[in-house]
């Protein structure tokens, strides 16, 4: 069985490789930080919580310093990227698109055709061990048909990644806080505050104030994946799903994109708003986010419409 311990080898080993990349380079903090990165993800399953800790925080050390470098690998030349563009055009996105076709056609081939059957891939897991996949195979398709240097994904994807920087792994370190936050109960204060402001049976009004908290804290905490378990046991099951009878899976599916709204207007969300603004050289760092709030609130509105309709009117 293809286990989710399987897409943390892989993307360990993807750090390990950036890692060395950055050692021959003599780039010691990049690699330090890419290789604690890739431990965590390669043996973070088998070790302490202590180690783990011990690990970010080394992680972090190395990211407050200043340790992080761009890099500029040897790679194709500004030519010879130009020349692809003009050679294949739009076409050059191809690889790029095999990733979410086998992520969606795979799971839906796996789940209702007789391969569910097999075991193959453990429960519950099947899209994302499919979205790894997918990368594999829009690599190999990737290199048989550019026929680019053997490095040249590892130096691509490490000269991106090095552009980015510490904001690269920011989503996962909020959702890491998102769950603390949850474990230590802020979700239940909420939720005792949110019952007695919001009128009982006031079923709209629960709706609004769950979206609107997604979006706040995620504008706070910089990801929705942060945002999400809080809410949830503040609002999102106790009164919306278990109270008023709702649909979970539409609950979920757009209180976390009513979530993503606030995403959009926020410069924790750095990895988002703030890098893309550095990498362009905008002048005004919050540029993307003005660009992005014309969207965002109408959006969110849209969210709550989905949310009322399909979790309630529809669904009961």
């Amino acid at each position: 069985m293809i286990t989710y311990e399987w897409l943390y080898v892989l993307a360990g080993a993807f750090f390990a490789i950036w890692a060395l990349l950055s050692l021959r380079d003599r780039r010691w903090g990049n690699a330090g930080f890419w290789a604690l990165l890739a431990a965590s993800f390669l043996i973070g399953s088998h070790v302490s919580d202590l180690v783990n800790g011990l690990i970010v925080l080394a992680m972090v050390a190395i990211a407050g310093v200043g340790g992080l470098k761009r890099s500029d690998p040897p790679t194709t030349s500004a030519e010879e990227r130009f020349n692809f563009s003009e050679l294949l055009g739009n076409r050059l996105f191809l690889p790029a698109l095999i990733v979410p076709v086998t992520a969606v056609a795979g799971t839906l081939l796996y789940n209702y055709t007789p391969l569910g059957g097999t075991g193959l891939f453990e429960a519950r897991r099947e899209t994302l061990i499919l979205f790894g996949i997918g990368v594999l195979v829009a690599l190999v398709a990737a290199m048989l048909w550019l026929r680019p240097p053997l490095l040249a994904p590892a130096e691509e994807g490490r000269r991106l990644l090095d552009s980015i920087g510490w904001a690269a792994i920011l989503p996962q370190m909020l959702a890491a806080l998102g769950a603390v936050f949850a474990l230590a109960g802020v979700g239940d204060i909420i939720g005792s505050v949110a019952s007695g402001i919001i009128p009982e049976g006031s079923v709209f009004l629960t709706v609004v104030v769950f979206a609107l908290g997604m979006a706040l804290f995620t504008m706070i905490m910089g990801n929705a994946f942060a945002a999400f378990p809080v809410m949830a046991a503040a609002i999102g099951i106790p009164l919306l799903v278990e109270g008023y009878g709702g649909n979970p899976a539409v609950i979920g599916a757009a209180g976390m994109l009513a979530g993503f709204c606030g995403t959009l207007m926020t410069p924790m969300a750095a990895n988002f708003n703030i890098v893309p603004a550095a990498l362009l050289e905008l002048k005004d760092q919050n540029g993307v986010i003005r660009q992005q709030i014309g969207t965002a609130i109408p959006l969110w509105i849209c969210n709550v419409a989905i949310i009322y309709m399909g979790a309630f009117l529809l669904w009961n």
